[in-house]
């Protein structure tokens, strides 16, 4: 695979290449694949973009009475 990407700054070339399995790529809407900098990462490690998500928040826990 080789990913061109734009990050605001300036462009970067990636080069990978998978010994098994395939990449999972998200669709492309208008020429353009949009993901976080969390998906791009799992991407690029061969992981399932997917299953990447925000953050959950999480309340504290409050004390019994």
């Amino acid at each position: 695979m080789t990913l061109v990407y734009f990050d605001g700054t300036g462009v970067c070339l990636l080069a990978k290449r998978l010994e098994d399995g395939k990449f999972c790529w998200p669709r492309i809407t208008d020429g353009v694949v949009r993901l976080t900098a969390a998906q791009l990462q799992a991407l690029l490690e061969g992981f399932d973009w997917r299953r990447v998500h925000d953050a959950r928040e999480t309340r504290a826990p409050v004390a019994a009475s």
